[in-house]
């Protein structure tokens, strides 16, 4: 039997906004994404189901919500696990913008007098200020020459839950019932184990790793190769990495105190909490 088209489906969710991706597709794997030619990916607004997804506890922990809703409201992006960091902010933000209107309550103190003050903050702007860093930039170190990538949001998502884990376990060392040795012993494994986490974070944000005989591009290998170079080129290696990652948050928002006029910075991200805030 033949199905006929839904005479409703003029009436379905059209695209609210265009955006343009900070890495203009790049580091995304074959069939990750479908790049208009225009290179704009249309966004649609948020389902009630996705509103549903987006809310589960569970799936916002281990990522699956973020993946969800992405594909969702952007039919271009085909696996959202594939996204790079540097886009991660931007596809959000667009997301929030084409569901609840550009504009954005965020609430303040002042560093100064402690009063409590409420801006409304243009998204739109915000998005303005998102971009990707120079990956063409790379550490050179002797006869090294050391090339970075924007690390793929599963891959990061993994860290992160490694990571939480670790926490957790040292949070709960002190209040815990074992004896001082056993104590000792698992804030040991826990901190070898945060900074092998640590490793595997820098090792993500390498691409490969150029020698006088060959380009080394094998994970483990560059893996191996952090946790047995000499401490100098490892901190070149990993404070490049945090330069490149500061590029996936947004910048500190300029803030003006009602009260005392007293000018400071507000860090932001866009969390649950205020994703879901409502739409002026």
């Amino acid at each position: 039997m033949t199905q006929s088209l839904n005479p409703l489906r003029a009436f379905f969710r059209q695209p609210a906004i265009y955006i343009r991706l900070p890495s203009d597709g790049q580091f995304w794997p074959p069939g990750s994404i479908d790049m208009p030619v225009n290179r704009e990916l249309p966004i649609l607004p948020m389902t009630a189901m996705d509103e549903i997804t987006y809310r589960t506890p569970d799936a916002l922990f281990n990522g699956a919500a973020i993946v969800s809703v992405v594909q969702s409201c952007i039919p271009s992006i085909k696996n959202a696990w594939n996204m790079p960091n540097c886009d991660l902010n931007t596809i959000l933000t667009a997301i929030r913008i084409a569901s609840y209107g550009a504009m954005m309550e965020v609430d303040t103190t002042c560093e100064k007098c402690s009063t409590e003050n409420n801006f409304e903050l243009d998204l739109k702007n915000l998005l303005d200020t998102l971009e990707a860093p120079d990956f063409s930039e790379s550490v050179k170190h002797g006869d090294l020459e050391i090339y970075f990538q924007s690390v793929g949001y599963e891959k990061q998502t993994e860290i992160n839950l490694l990571q939480f884990e670790q926490q957790r376990v040292l949070a709960q060392l002190p209040n815990s019932d074992l004896t001082e040795e056993q104590k000792t012993k698992m804030l040991n494994d826990a901190i070898q184990a945060i900074t092998k986490i640590t490793v595997k974070a820098i090792r993500s944000s390498i691409v490969g790793i150029k020698t006088p005989q060959a380009l080394v591009s094998e994970p483990d290998f560059i893996e191996d190769f952090l946790m047995n170079c000499d401490r100098q080129l490892y901190g070149e290696i990993r404070d490049h990495a945090i330069k490149i990652r500061a590029y996936d948050e947004f910048k500190p928002i300029k803030m003006k105190c009602s009260n005392c006029e007293h000018e400071y910075e507000q860090n932001f991200t866009l969390d649950t909490a205020n994703f879901f805030g409502a739409a002026s």
